[in-house]
């Protein structure tokens, strides 16, 4: 490589095993904090052969919230230097975005739950009331199902709004949407790479549950009315069970479409089955994947093999 390679990240943790891959294969690397970090916007030079973009929704729970702003006039002064980015700034916007994820999925003609886009918390009983209950209140920017909060009835939600103890996260959008209760008990994610499936499994989480959390390191709220995440790293050692799967082949059609829509070149999307009726509904489009742990025994196969091919693809 005649430049070097770039990883645009936020939490070390969750990337030791995407740094030892690229390790044992001799490829070098350098580490881009999107916590702490600079660019000049007049720089014309390509400063990287190809960089992986890896910024997290979550990353304000670890105070780097900056970061995700951050990333999007970055990832474009990249782009503009004609820097090859993984996860490049379309990805990002939906990423960063559950109000936008809805409307990438109603451009698809692919079905997600009844929902409601609100920007003030006086805004949160009208769309209440054009849903169901239980419904639950989700900010825009969450990540690994931060914030998401059930709600039973319109009383409980009326407290909770009066009492101005509904959060809508750091940019101040959040969506009214209803819940969903998931046939079989178990919520799904679809991996893909390079706009293809990769692998796809089933999780029973412990309790309600929407995320799904990829995250090398994470805790499940324990607060009974805060709906939960699932941690994948973690979940077979917590008792989860998790278990591989091939979707129906209509899934699998609408994921693809879904990630090339989405510009993400490696992600997952988490779709849930209606136990009400047995429609498909997706809910989740992430351009920020992390894998399963011990994903040979789960899985078959380590999938940051997978990531590290494609990779090297652009550094040949």
């Amino acid at each position: 490589m005649s430049k070097p390679f770039g990883i645009f990240y936020e939490h070390p943790e969750w990337f030791k095993k995407l740094f030892a891959a690229l390790e044992d294969r001799g490829l070098s690397y350098e580490k881009l904090h999107a916590g702490f970090h600079s660019f000049n916007p007049s720089e014309t030079r390509k400063e990287y052969s190809v960089v992986l973009n890896r910024i997290s929704s979550s990353s304000y729970l670890r105070g780097h919230g900056q970061g995700i702003f951050y990333s999007r006039a970055y990832i474009a002064h990249l782009e503009q230097q004609g820097v090859p980015v993984i996860n490049g700034s379309r990805a990002t916007d939906v990423e960063t975005s559950k109000a936008l994820q809805l409307v990438v999925l109603k451009s698809l003609g692919i079905s997600f739950p009844k929902t409601i886009v609100v920007n003030h918390i006086s805004q949160i009983l009208d769309a209440a009331k054009k849903l169901p209950f239980p419904l639950v209140v989700k900010p825009n920017i969450g990540g690994a199902g931060a914030g998401i909060v059930r709600f039973n009835s319109l009383a409980s939600l009326e407290e909770a709004v009066e009492a101005e103890a509904i959060d809508l996260g750091i940019d101040q959008i959040a969506l009214v949407q209803e819940f969903i209760p998931a046939r079989g008990g178990h919520i799904n994610r679809v991996e893909t790479l390079n706009g293809k499936f990769l692998y796809a499994i089933k999780v029973f989480p412990t309790g309600e549950s929407f995320n799904l959390c990829p995250a090398e390191i994470c805790a499940v709220p324990e607060a009974p009315q805060e709906v939960g995440e699932v941690c994948l790293t973690t979940a077979v050692k917590r008792g989860i069970k998790v278990e591989a799967f091939t979707p129906p082949a209509e899934v699998i059609r609408d994921v693809e479409r879904i990630v090339k829509e989405s510009g993400i070149d490696v992600g997952g999307i988490e779709y849930i089955i209606d136990d009400r009726n047995g429609d498909i509904l997706y809910y989740d489009i992430n351009a920020l994947s992390n894998f399963i742990a011990d994903a040979p025994d789960v899985i078959g196969f380590d999938p940051f093999q997978n990531l590290v091919d494609y990779i090297e693809t652009f550094l040949k």
